[in-house]
């Protein structure tokens, strides 16, 4: 069931019984398993179909030729990866699980056909492409401009928020199942200064980290200390206009 992805795209417009119905035939036609730390697809293969996140987390990355690694996003569940893939011959940057992950493989005919028919869907997924985008500039500055200290937070708050869009925060919590290595390439920073980092904003009470889960207590002071502005997320219902007529059937 993709009720992630659903959840995420109604954050930019309420979709019709049907476009849910839509999303979920689509999302069921051919489900695959990964394990942690695993590749989903390689740099230079063709890209065969759209890959949609259900369950687990995913990275998509670049390795240079001595093998550092720079993490360029995170995957969370209810993502697609790189939905209009298909212009290009081969891919160039790797896909990997980061935990256990369930994926659905999206055909392009099948997407192409979801796009033609179902024109909210379609505005949707132009918003979350969008999104995406903002994101990329938005780790640019990251790793450009901001403090270490800032680097981290900033990363904390933004995966906090995309989380709790989607319905997977419990409260103040979430699950965080990223190491410091995973920061460290993410954000350009050492391990050892993630490290410090992460001590110092347990020190300052700012966060609370438990094995692989986060608690952010006061998230206000978290995203002022770490310059952190959601404005680059979109979360509020820009195309509101073009919402379903008929009775809203909200998500349990």
């Amino acid at each position: 069931m993709p009720q992630h992805l659903i959840r995420k795209l109604e954050q930019f417009t309420r979709l019709s019984h049907a476009d849910r119905r839509a999303l979920e035939d689509i999302a069921n036609q051919r489900v695959r398993l990964f394990g942690p730390h695993q590749d989903i697809i390689h740099e230079g293969d063709p890209p065969e179909h759209v890959n949609l996140i259900l369950e687990g987390w995913a990275c998509r990355y670049k390795q240079l030729e001595d093998g550092r690694r720079q993490i360029i996003s995170f995957f969370l569940p209810g993502d697609l990866c790189d939905p209009h893939i298909f212009v290009l011959r081969e891919m160039d940057h790797s896909i990997s699980t980061i935990t256990p992950v369930k994926l659905a493989e999206i055909q392009r005919d099948l997407l192409l056909d979801l796009t033609e028919q179902h024109p909210r869907i379609t505005q949707a997924l132009w918003w979350e492409m969008l999104v995406h985008t903002a994101i990329q500039r938005e780790w640019t500055v990251n790793i450009g401009q901001r403090t270490g200290l800032e680097r981290v937070g900033h990363l904390l708050c933004e995966l906090f928020i995309r989380l709790r869009a989607v319905g997977l925060t419990e409260g103040d919590s979430c699950l965080l199942p990223v190491t410091q290595v995973d920061f460290g390439d993410a954000t350009g920073l050492s391990n050892v200064h993630v490290n410090r980092v992460l001590q110092e904003l347990r020190g300052s009470g700012l966060i609370v980290l438990k094995g692989r889960h986060l608690t952010i207590p006061d998230l206000a002071a978290l995203q002022a200390v770490s310059l952190f502005n959601t404005n680059y997320l979109h979360l509020d219902r820009e195309g509101r206009h073009l919402d379903a007529n008929g009775p809203e059937r909200p998500f349990a």
